[in-house]
């Protein structure tokens, strides 16, 4: 007997409750990425690998981005960003097999969120090391410290759900995050959404900036592109993580 088809396979492994949701889906995701990923995860279905293990793939991918992007040249640019794609792909894939499978778990959720953690950490740390060039210097400290606020503002955001069970309450909703205990602030909020700053610090963008970075430098000589961007993702880290934490607190979030 043949195994399922595609379509089939999709409509289990990628619901409209996934397909649908407002956020939580990344854009290269809706654009592209979850077109590709069905086929390598009714791929994936076929073999003995399991969610999680998939995962573990994931995390591996993204953190090796980031040491191929503290590598000089170009080519590692590149390198560093392909395997971002590699590590999007596979974030995609692995729920999608869990859906499939019935394999869906807490550990699966953590290990998600984690992977994402330590890509994007891995990815600034590396974009520091790379602008330093030759040594240690203030800009391994920026991708260090960029890093941190990478980190921070994610945590912020899980921290909501920590808090909210821990008060008895069930986990946030979508919908919560757009209501506002003030009008000027609903309004900032939104602005500031809209300008998308914050996405420079994210995994995808990043690694497709980094590229753009090594051709202009490649091109003029030096590394003055990467410090820049470097110095930018600094100040985007740490403006970020005051402005989400803001924006939670004022926000309904919290009941």
């Amino acid at each position: 007997m043949s195994g399922p088809s595609v379509a089939e396979f999709r409509a289990v492994a990628q619901p409209h409750s996934t397909m649908g949701r407002n956020s939580g889906e990344h854009w290269a995701g809706v654009l592209y990425m979850r077109k590709l990923s069905i086929y390598v995860t009714w791929f994936l279905a076929k073999t003995p690998i399991t969610p999680n293990q998939t995962t573990w793939l994931m995390i591996l991918a993204g953190v090796l981005a980031g040491a191929v992007l503290a590598l000089p040249g170009l080519g590692a640019a590149v390198g560093a960003a392909l395997l971002i794609q590699l590590y999007l792909l596979l974030d995609c894939s692995d729920g999608e097999l869990a859906r499939w499978t019935g394999r869906t778990s807490i550990t699966g959720v953590y290990l998600d969120r984690v992977g994402h953690y330590f890509a994007e950490a891995a990815l600034l740390i590396g974009l520091g090391v790379r602008a330093s060039q030759v040594s240690p210097d203030w800009y391994t400290v920026m991708g260090f410290a960029a890093a941190l606020g990478a980190i921070l503002i994610k945590a912020e955001t899980d921290l909501v759900d920590v808090a909210r069970a821990r008060s008895g309450m069930v986990a946030a909703t979508e919908s919560s995050a757009e209501q506002f205990r003030s009008r000027g602030l609903g309004l900032a909020r939104r602005a500031a959404a809209a300008l998308r700053f914050h996405r420079v610090v994210q995994a995808v963008e990043l690694s497709l900036l980094a590229v753009v970075a090594a051709l202009w430098d490649a091109v003029g000589g030096g590394m003055t592109a990467t410090r820049l961007l470097m110095v930018v993702c600094v100040v985007v880290a740490a403006l970020q993580a005051v402005l989400h934490l803001v924006s939670i607190l004022a926000s309904r979030r919290l009941g």
